[in-house]
């Protein structure tokens, strides 16, 4: 006897409506939890590295983490300079930005509680060297005066960072002159001044980091392999996307952690509802399995034909799931980089492989919750089902 149709088990979970969709949307719920937790990671990570280009370097003190770790003198920036895989601008000048940063704290709007904000100074070439990054709004600081332009994070989120407003900082009032759009990458998160005014206003010695353009994104190796074997300079040197995808990873583990954490939990009352409903779903057709039986289908068929309708079940619930998920993409979150105790700003991104990931862990859902029910459908005694029928 060939084996039972698909079309029996959607049948059945067509019959059973309101059983088949308080399942499913209980399912639905925990697939949505997973989801989100992917997508919120997903996000944190597409932001961070898309905030990096290819082409360039970024260049701080050997052993620290974080920009604001860092400190990278004029002498060792002029080294660094020196180095003939750096790309040269108008002039033969090195494309090499000389920055500082710095955390400050400032209120959010509609909150007195002080969040960290990335404070950057940057050099000639800092906005030429970030191509994502451009003005909405207003028009560019001007070197060596107390101007300073924002991300659109900043002054949609933050109180008195708007553009005309000023802020203080470093014992001066910073006047926005303008406002950025850095294309939802870690930069709108930043606010943007002139490195040689910012320095002296946090009483600073040296640069915190180099952004260096490469001639070539393969002369990274040798530019590498030069700032590491000069002693001197007491420097190591990281391509700007790896650099930040670092930054990324203390919160990704978290978020990762806590997530799954939670969708395992959830998913225990998924996989308990499932199997509920179809202990539910043989009791009640005990002598429709006993019909099969006599019919000539094999155990194993009948094992295969409940197994494919908690399949189906679960496929419902994962795909309800997505969708609102998918909903989620529309949402912006900002939290604080556990790396750089500084805000962060990203959106949760669904990708190919979460969509596939999700289903799978629906589809597993199912396969747990539905296995010892279709085992005891499978083992029903002929007579004793069509008796108890």
């Amino acid at each position: 006897m060939s084996r039972v149709p698909l079309s029996y088990s959607i049948r059945n979970l067509c019959t059973r409506r309101l059983t088949t969709v308080l399942t499913a949307g209980g399912m639905a719920l925990v697939v949505f939890v997973f989801a989100a937790v992917r997508m919120l990671d997903a996000g944190l990570k597409q932001t961070l590295v898309a905030t990096g280009t290819p082409e360039n370097v970024v260049v701080i003190r050997k052993g620290a983490e974080t920009e604001v770790q860092s400190g990278v003198t004029r002498d060792q920036a002029g080294q660094v300079e020196s180095l003939p895989q750096i790309a040269r601008g108008p002039g033969g000048a090195a494309m090499v930005s000389k920055e500082t940063v710095v955390l400050y704290a400032l209120p959010k709007k509609g909150s007195d509680k002080p969040t960290n904000v990335v404070i950057r100074g940057v050099g000639e070439f800092g906005m030429t060297l970030r191509s994502q990054v451009r003005l909405s709004a207003g028009r560019m600081f001007a070197p060596g005066s107390a101007e300073v332009i924002v991300g659109a994070g900043v002054a949609e989120k933050f109180r008195g960072a708007g553009l005309g407003q000023s802020l203080r900082f470093g014992g001066r009032d910073w006047i926005i002159v303008g406002v950025f759009d850095a294309g939802k990458t870690a930069f709108e998160s930043e606010i943007w001044g002139d490195a040689e005014q910012l320095i002296p206003a946090f009483r600073r010695t040296a640069f915190s980091s180099l952004l260096v353009r490469l001639n070539s994104r393969d002369d990274f190796a040798a530019v590498r392999d030069a700032i590491d074997s000069d002693p001197r300079l007491g420097l190591e040197a990281k391509t700007e996307q790896r650099f930040y995808a670092d930054q990324s990873e203390a919160l990704s583990k978290f978020i990762t952690i806590l997530g799954m954490t939670l969708s395992i939990i959830f998913s225990i009352g998924a996989v308990i509802g499932a199997m509920i409903t179809m202990y539910s779903a043989v009791a009640t057709r005990t002598a429709e399995i006993g019909t099969l039986r006599a019919l000539g289908f094999r155990r194993a068929k009948i094992l295969t034909a409940f197994l494919a309708e908690s399949l189906f079940l679960a496929l419902l619930g994962g795909v309800m799931g997505l969708a609102m998920a998918s909903g989620m993409q529309w949402v912006s979150i900002s939290t604080t980089n556990f790396q750089t105790f500084a805000e962060l700003a990203f959106s949760f991104t669904l990708t190919p492989r979460i969509v596939v990931e999700t289903l799978v862990f629906s589809l597993v859902m199912g396969l747990v919750g539905g296995f010892l029910p279709a085992v005891r459908a499978a083992r029903l005694d002929i007579v004793t089902a069509l008796r108890e029928g």
